[in-house]
């Protein structure tokens, strides 16, 4: 996990220690889990997206990536998409 990223890359390790400390255990397993696996893959681009999510209430996250309500038009992202499909598998 953390372990494999350069000591110099703080915006990975950032927003891997966020993904898995968000505060609520569900969300941890969730997004952390999503994040850990790509994290070192991710671009630029797909780490702002990743950032945008970070801001989102743990609620509203666990209650969209679990399925029991469909992400709002308003908040709905490729990212979001990805980790709703990486749940399933």
């Amino acid at each position: 996990m953390i372990e494999s990223l350069p000591p110099d890359d703080i915006r990975r390790r950032r927003l891997l220690f966020r993904a898995t400390h968000r505060g609520t255990h569900e969300t941890d397993l969730l997004i952390g889990g999503f994040v850990a696996a790509r994290i070192a893959a991710m671009s630029e681009a797909e780490m702002d997206a990743l950032e945008e999510i970070m801001e989102l209430p743990d609620v509203d996250l666990a209650d969209w990536l679990t399925g029991r309500l469909p992400i709002p038009d308003e908040v709905d992202s490729a990212m979001l998409r990805a980790m709703l499909e990486a749940k399933g598998t």
